[in-house]
């Protein structure tokens, strides 16, 4: 079967792009390849890239919250270390834990949910 659109970035809005890729950056070891006032995009060299937009008045999403929203997984080697990592960098860690050892649910900087798991 053919695609009709290939998926080239992924972007997630924000009050900060320049500090929310710095935090991204340190989770992947992703290198900027774009930025300015308003946007900054990061990549490994692959076909897909991360951007962050900046959004006058961006308000995270509740967590837990009935609505669907879209969120990264994490691949890692050590879910307890992975998470002490990621703290350390800025992330935060929500009460409701719905994974219990399969994953960790994590917010990045500005609010955004992210899973990390073996």
């Amino acid at each position: 079967m053919s695609s009709i659109a290939n998926l080239s970035t992924v972007v997630l809005d924000c009050v900060n792009p320049a500090s929310l890729a710095e935090f991204y950056t340190k989770v992947t070891g992703w290198k900027v390849t774009y930025s300015d006032e308003d946007c900054v995009y990061l990549s490994d060299g692959g076909p897909i890239q991360l951007g962050f937009q900046r959004v006058t008045d961006y308000q995270p999403q509740k967590w837990p919250d009935p609505a669907k929203h879209a969120h990264f997984d994490f691949k890692v080697s050590d879910i307890d270390q992975s998470v002490k990592e990621l703290v350390a960098l800025g992330a935060s860690k929500p009460d409701f834990q719905p994974g219990g050892d399969q994953w960790t649910v994590l917010a990045d900087p500005e609010g955004h949910l992210f899973c990390v798991a073996a």
